[in-house]
């Protein structure tokens, strides 16, 4: 694996202009001002998400595996701490402590939920409030 030059999303964010456009995607820093004019979507896409990381809305759109492999030819860095389950991407960890001020836009987490979280949250609340209606109705005075 190459070694790649780290870089913060604080300074991803400093490269959104026309002639020079950065993009994070999936913790790879691309440098995409060579290909605005080459996007299919228009550069106008690119311009909107210049400077941010747009992982969800790249695997969102269902890119073809040429647009995939584009992302090795534009990458110029990682990001600092990305860490990934999925092998085929860089993985870097983080060799300094980040600043708070970078901390605070520097969100990543890959959790896995089981499958039964979600209708927990859902059943949960409804048991404490049945319990609390039943609770009222068989103690109410007559």
């Amino acid at each position: 694996m190459a070694e790649h030059t780290v870089f913060t999303l604080l300074q991803v964010a400093q490269h959104k202009s026309k002639n020079d456009c950065w993009l994070v995607i999936d913790g790879r820093v691309l440098n995409v001002t060579k290909f605005l004019e080459e996007h299919p979507g228009g550069e106008e896409v690119l311009m909107e998400s210049a400077g941010n990381d747009v992982t969800k809305e790249f695997n969102d759109i269902g890119h073809s595996k040429t647009a995939k492999n584009l992302i090795v030819k534009y990458q110029v860095g990682v990001i600092q701490g990305y860490t990934s389950s999925n092998n085929e991407h860089v993985q870097v960890a983080s060799t300094e402590e980040p600043t708070k001020r970078e901390m605070s836009a520097f969100v990543i987490r890959d959790e896995r939920r089981p499958k039964y979280a979600g209708l927990l949250e859902f059943i949960v609340p409804l048991l404490v409030a049945a319990s609390y209606f039943c609770y009222r109705y068989l103690t109410r005075s007559s």
